[in-house]
């Protein structure tokens, strides 16, 4: 279906104090807010923003409704076996969002909490000793910088790792990627030589993939799902960031870890019942957005976006390997702020200098996002009341198009 064209002025729709266009349906009278992108069309800030489709509606009405805690839900238990097929691991664990499957793996693969301590509620260890059971039973965390600024290598992981017994050091004992990383990608030949030094340590270093963007690494040709899987003994995707569905993401490793990441995940609150109304979304995410070669689709845009960028003098701050494109603001003297408030003014939604290109994008938001490409890099002609509020309130508008978490 051809895209329609929008009126020039931008609406407030749907988020408080935010300017964004109208409908991107060519019909005025749509029947409910699944039946086109809506203000997602016009939206850069991330990938999480998509609009879920009328397909994925018509698979939340045809959805088994069965209890997913007593594993009788043919919806959810066929999500969780399709998806561990795909990427060549033995089960699957449906999860309410990415941070949950993250922590879950980690805590699992840790052989850490549950556990169970039994105090008398009045007692120090308790109540006095500032929630150390919590917080000292809990795991180190060993930020490293890559040596060449982009993934991390083999070379990396050894000048970092503990592998000493010596008890005045904390063991590695989990190794976590990601996949992709600010839109750039882990090649499959480091994660492969990670994987192989971790397994040979005594005991061996559990790998751990946060894949909440394989998809697109695997979109983009990098390698299969069961090849970059293969190099990891967990590993969590997400079906909302960048496929579509409105939530939800999935586990993927062997039988034993599965079964007591569902453990771990009851303990968390999150056990769901009738998980049917939300994994059919997911399948359809995965079969029509994924499978349905959506990705290459938006990494092509992405790059159209960012040869735009570069065409007009700009410069970029990352390459645009996948969906995201980085521009260097700071180099045209202009602030995050100040970029958001000028996207405001031609009604596209955007997060500081980064541009995050998604299926629903159409291509007069990348118009739009060419004529603020046109301001910041007039060298300050087109500057006026950008960045002091002036405007109408445009200022305050574009900080609540901020407010969100960057994804």
């Amino acid at each position: 279906m051809t895209e329609s064209k929008q009126r020039p002025e931008a609406v407030t729709n749907g988020h408080k104090g935010a300017l964004i266009p109208p409908s991107t349906s060519c019909s005025d009278d749509e029947p409910n807010a699944w039946s086109a992108p809506g203000s997602a069309a016009f939206d850069f800030r991330s990938d999480t923003v998509t609009t879920p489709t009328a397909a994925m509606l018509a698979a939340t009405r045809n959805c088994t409704l069965q209890d997913d805690v007593f594993r009788e839900d043919p919806t959810t238990n066929s999500l969780e076996a399709y998806v561990a097929d795909m990427t060549g691991k033995e089960a699957g664990l449906f999860v309410i969002s990415g941070t949950m499957g993250n922590q879950l793996s980690v805590r699992t693969a840790l052989g850490g909490p549950p556990h169970s301590v039994l105090a008398d509620a009045r007692s120090h260890v308790y109540g006095w000793e500032a929630g150390g059971i919590a917080s000292l039973s809990g795991a180190l965390a060993l930020p490293i910088t890559p040596s060449n600024t982009h993934h991390l290598t083999l070379s990396d992981i050894l000048t970092h790792a503990v592998t000493s017994t010596d008890t005045h050091y904390c063991p590695t004992r989990l190794i976590s990627l990601e996949n992709t990383l600010n839109g750039t990608i882990l090649p499959l030949h480091d994660c492969a030589a990670i994987s192989h030094w971790a397994r040979a340590q005594t005991p061996p270093i559990h790998m751990h993939l946060d894949g909440a963007r394989l998809w697109e690494a695997v979109a983009a040709g990098a390698g299969s799902l069961s090849a970059y899987c293969a190099c990891f003994d967990s590993v969590t995707m997400c079906f909302s960031k960048g496929l579509g569905a409105p939530i939800g993401s999935i586990i993927v490793g062997g039988t034993p870890f599965i079964e007591r990441a569902r453990h771990v995940r009851k303990g968390l609150g999150g056990g769901l019942r009738q998980a049917g109304v939300v994994t059919a979304s997911a399948r359809v995410a995965v079969d029509e957005t994924f499978l349905g070669d959506r990705l290459a689709a938006t990494h092509r845009r992405a790059r159209m976006v960012a040869e735009m960028w570069e065409g007009k003098g700009g410069r970029l701050v990352r390459p645009t390997e996948t969906n995201m494109v980085w521009l260097d603001l700071e180099k045209e003297g202009w602030s995050g702020e100040m970029f958001v408030e000028r996207g405001v003014r031609e009604g596209v939604r955007l997060l500081g200098g980064r541009i995050v290109v998604h299926y629903q994008v159409c291509e007069e938001a990348v118009g739009r996002l060419g004529r603020v490409m046109d301001a910041v890099l007039d060298k300050g002609a087109e500057r006026e009341g950008v960045g002091n509020g002036v405007g109408n309130g445009v200022g305050e508008e574009a900080r609540g198009v901020m407010a969100p978490e960057m994804e």
